[in-house]
């Protein structure tokens, strides 16, 4: 055995792995602000701890059942990294699940995300973590904890995918949808901001076809890019439509129109024997869907399930009550159309009817 130094090895660090820590701790610093300016009544901790809190009873609830939702922004995520636009997507982030909690009555309370990569990008994080405050601040709930994952080999050079994760709370006796929708029941549509986060791998195969790259002029939006134009966030309904429920008008059910468009998502919120009869000529169809089904020569039944064509909200209302729900949500400064009526179902026909034509 030789008499000399054994020779030092130098141990692996997880920096070399590939996993920055000073970058994630840097990125929670910089996003503190950013929760903070969230805070609600309930909520009023800060970022750190291993869980967030949220105090219920300070809210005022009575009898409250808890509602959850979680959702992600799909494929217009690429549409950000390759544009480096990436505040607009924390928006649309918190606007798929405040909203699909809307429709069921509840008041969104509190928002969680969780942003994986496979280098953490600071600058990139933080944006869309501004975009995620900005949307909470929309829909009255507190950014109250997060995760950031940085998993190098299971993404590809900027790629990030985000999920989000809403809790809101609604009285026990005024859960929607409500009881009594029936024939006669009037169906009014809230305007959409585009195609909101639905859609997108679709979309970007028409761009293709297109032949225009994200930094062409829009050929239905004067004066923006094809990409900033197609990264248009989300709505978020929530304060108007919590304003309506609240002044008792007979708002009897919400229906938030994502993947699936009005054929899948309207009957979800509908009793076994009612149809809805839409007119399609009501629908808005703005420019960019109409650009989109003429360069893709998307059919009209593709375009129904795959977009919302411009209605992002359905609400159905007592007939009686309609004119009085319509007037407050334009006070409101939404953009509301008549769509239809319910009527009842006979046999075994499809529970959403369709008239007239798009555009």
């Amino acid at each position: 055995m030789s008499g000399g130094k054994q020779a030092q090895v130098k141990g692996v660090t997880y920096a070399e792995a590939g996993v920055d820590i000073a970058a994630g701790n840097a990125l929670v610093e910089a996003i503190k602000p950013l929760a903070r300016s969230t805070r609600r009544k309930g909520a009023d901790t800060v970022l750190g701890g291993f869980g967030g809190l949220f105090d219920l009873k300070a809210c005022g609830f009575r009898d409250p059942v808890l509602v959850a939702a979680n959702d992600g922004v799909g494929t217009k995520l690429k549409l950000a990294i390759d544009t480096g636009r990436h505040f607009g997507v924390g928006i649309d982030l918190v606007a798929m699940s405040v909203n699909d909690l809307v429709v069921q009555g509840a008041e969104p309370l509190f928002f969680l995300d969780y942003y994986a990569t496979g280098k953490l990008d600071v600058a990139a994080a933080r944006a869309v973590i501004a975009g995620i405050a900005d949307g909470c601040k929309q829909a009255g709930c507190a950014l109250i904890g997060g995760e950031t994952a940085e998993m190098p080999g299971m993404y590809h050079g900027a790629d990030y995918d985000l999920a989000g994760f809403a809790v809101g709370a609604v009285e026990r006796k005024k859960i929607l949808p409500a009881k009594g929708i029936g024939p006669g029941d009037v169906i009014l549509g809230l305007a959409s901001s585009g195609p909101h986060s639905n859609g997108y791998s679709l979309i970007r195969k028409i761009v293709a076809l297109s032949g225009l790259g994200w930094d062409a002029p829009a050929p239905f939006a004067k004066g923006m890019t094809l990409g900033e134009a197609l990264l248009t966030p989300t709505r978020i309904y929530v304060k108007p439509l919590l304003k309506a429920i609240r002044a008792g008008k007979g708002v009897k059910a919400l229906a938030h129109i994502t993947g699936g468009g009005f054929l899948e998502n309207i009957p979800r919120v509908l009793p076994k024997g009612a149809v809805a009869d839409i007119d399609l000529a009501a629908v808005p169809f703005p420019p960019v869907f109409q650009w989109l089904r003429q360069v893709g020569t998307v059919d009209a039944r593709e375009m129904l399930r795959t977009f919302n064509c411009g209605i992002g909200m359905i609400v159905v209302v007592a007939a009686k009550d309609a004119k009085a729900v319509a007037t407050g949500l334009r006070r409101s400064g939404e953009k509301v159309v008549t769509l239809g009526v319910i009527r009842r179902r006979t046999g075994g026909e499809d529970q959403v009817a369709v008239s007239g034509s798009l555009g």
